[in-house]
């Protein structure tokens, strides 16, 4: 069994999120096909490196353990992280780098906060975020991203247009692990424990200073003492356009 993401079966789906300023936005979910035929169930480990450091101990648990991740990076993460880029680029068999912006900021194309943090505000800022982590990442590793992850996770309908008319698809997940870095390490080791075959997990990679990184490592830990097989996200299939439910 090889450890590559059974991408032609991706399902991706959003839910839409009514928001104080009216505009509803989306918080895309997606799942892997589920492993009907295969002895081992699948699941994809996803971790956003927002900003500042790395949280070395899930990068070298991933190592140790041989488990592959898909780790959406922005730019700002990449100049400040040269060392655990390397890393990752050294493993090409477990890391596979996407595209999380250029200044973390959520691609929502009209003025509003999400979670606190001020959006994009207009098709152009969306347009920078996106084509700024991407021109980023180019010039680290050598390839085109091929799936975006907004800041916050959510965007406007116009938006998610635009970014897959950019050629990179939405990344969505299915489970939250760590609520952004903010839980303790037993909820998020709880919450990735409780995965479940053709889950796609979202956690942080960025805050090493927290004790939910711990959490992470204990969560991938157990799922691949139960026979769980990671697998990355790869490419994305054709028809994964999100659309409101």
């Amino acid at each position: 069994m090889t450890r590559t993401a059974f991408a032609a079966g991706l399902i991706l789906l959003s839910s839409a999120l009514p928001v104080a300023a009216g505009t509803p936005l989306s918080e895309p979910r997606l799942t892997l096909p589920h492993a009907v035929a295969h002895q081992q169930p699948h699941v994809a480990l996803t971790l956003d490196a927002c900003s500042g450091k790395a949280d070395q101990r899930i990068f070298q648990a991933l190592v140790a353990s041989k488990i592959p991740a898909t780790v959406f990076v922005t730019a700002r993460w990449l100049r400040r992280n040269g060392d655990t880029v390397k890393l990752m680029l050294a493993h090409p068999d477990l890391f596979q780098i996407e595209n999380h912006g250029a200044k973390h900021v959520p691609a929502v194309d009209v003025p509003m906060k999400v979670y606190g943090i001020a959006t994009a505000g207009s098709p152009d800022a969306v347009k920078a975020e996106v084509e700024g982590g991407k021109t980023a990442i180019i010039a680290a590793t050598g390839r085109a991203p091929l799936w975006f992850r907004g800041a916050t996770g959510r965007y406007d309908t116009t938006a998610m247009a635009q970014i897959r008319g950019s050629g990179e698809a939405i990344a969505g997940y299915s489970i939250r692990a760590d609520d952004g870095a903010t839980l303790p390490a037993a909820a998020v080791a709880r919450r990735i424990a409780a995965a479940k075959d053709g889950d796609v997990i979202i956690a942080h990679v960025n805050k090493p200073d927290r004790t939910s990184g711990a959490g992470v490592v204990q969560g991938i830990v157990a799922l691949q003492a139960k026979g769980y097989l990671f697998v990355k996200l790869g490419a994305p299939p054709k028809q994964a356009a999100p659309h409101a439910s």
